[in-house]
């Protein structure tokens, strides 16, 4: 893991020289750079979109400035891989606005037991095209502030644990007093904590695909802590056999009614338990107090439809 200097070091820091050829390039100057840190201290927290060349790169870099777009050339080709900065993330994002597209993360661990691809600190985020896989944590970050983060089309996979710290890290674990978006999305293989846990008032996740048939030592599909409005709809679940708590699917405010979940639509999904699976989960629980939307849901047997707690 790499030591990053001070911010006050870093100031002093001259400037950096682009390297004809490096993989890190700067899509408006065309200046190019052997790692990615030097790619963003070149820009010096201007808006800026760095194009990665394809390979596996085991480096990090820490955004400190600036709306950057992290850009593959070709998606799926770009590949962090086991490096992270900070003790956090293969990317430590604190500007302005970041966007992630067409990445593939893998085996981020840390001692904290939250190594992840992107550690999300400051500003809004977007997450496209991207994958994250066998790592402690995908995506990991906490804000007071309005932020609002999306992601789409994208992969997690083989994330997760309870069993290396005394907390759990999640495939998705997000709070932000703004919004979370989750569309069109692939969960599969988790490896302990929730699949998707977010501490936002605002949620809107759809089209996504929740594949538990594979995972081991995992919790909820959706875990909604907090409480939270929006809406959760054509999803598909597929419960596995070796979970740790197999209570429900979509659990809404268990750890205390944070947020307002009045109104939480929860429709147009499908739900079903694989073979083997011998438990009768709730589909929905809620443990809000407040009344929502739940809608028309596909459920195969064994499932509850509802619960409160």
């Amino acid at each position: 893991m790499r030591k990053i200097l001070p911010l006050v070091a870093l100031a002093l820091t001259a400037p950096v020289a682009a390297q004809q050829g490096g993989p890190f390039t700067v899509q408006k100057s065309g200046e190019s750079f052997t790692t990615l840190d030097d790619a963003l201290m070149a820009v010096r927290g201007q808006d800026a979109t760095v194009v990665i060349a394809p390979g596996t790169y085991r480096q990090c870099a820490v955004q400190q400035a600036g709306r950057i777009t992290f850009k593959a050339a070709r998606p799926g080709s770009v590949i962090f891989d086991g490096t992270t900065c900070e003790d956090k993330a293969a990317l430590v994002l604190r500007g302005g606005g970041s966007v992630v597209d067409g990445i593939v993360f893998r085996n981020m661990r840390v001692n904290d037991g939250n190594g992840a691809g992107i550690r999300i600190e400051l500003g809004d985020l977007t997450v496209t095209n991207s994958m994250f896989l066998d790592s402690q944590e995908g995506i990991l970050g906490s804000t007071d502030q309005p932020t609002r983060i999306r992601i789409d089309h994208s992969t997690f996979a083989g994330l997760g644990q309870c069993d290396e710290t005394p907390d759990c890290a999640h495939s998705i674990y997000l709070g932000t007093a703004g919004s979370v978006t989750v569309t069109n999305s692939r969960f599969e293989r988790g490896r302990g904590g929730h699949y998707v846990k977010i501490r936002s008032p605002r949620v809107v996740i759809t089209n996504n695909s929740f594949d538990d048939t594979q995972g081991r030592k995992t919790n909820y599909m959706i875990d909604l802590p907090n409480g939270a409005t929006g809406r959760i709809a054509d999803n598909v679940f597929v419960q596995g056999t070796h979970k740790e708590n197999w209570s429900g699917m979509i659990v809404v405010a268990a750890e205390g009614q944070e947020n307002s979940s009045a109104g939480l639509q929860v429709e147009g999904n499908t739900a079903s338990l694989a073979p083997g699976q011998d438990k009768h989960p709730a589909f929905l629980a809620n443990g809000s107090g407040q009344r929502l939307a739940q809608g028309q849901n596909r459920l195969g047997a064994g499932i509850k439809p509802y619960e409160t707690r």
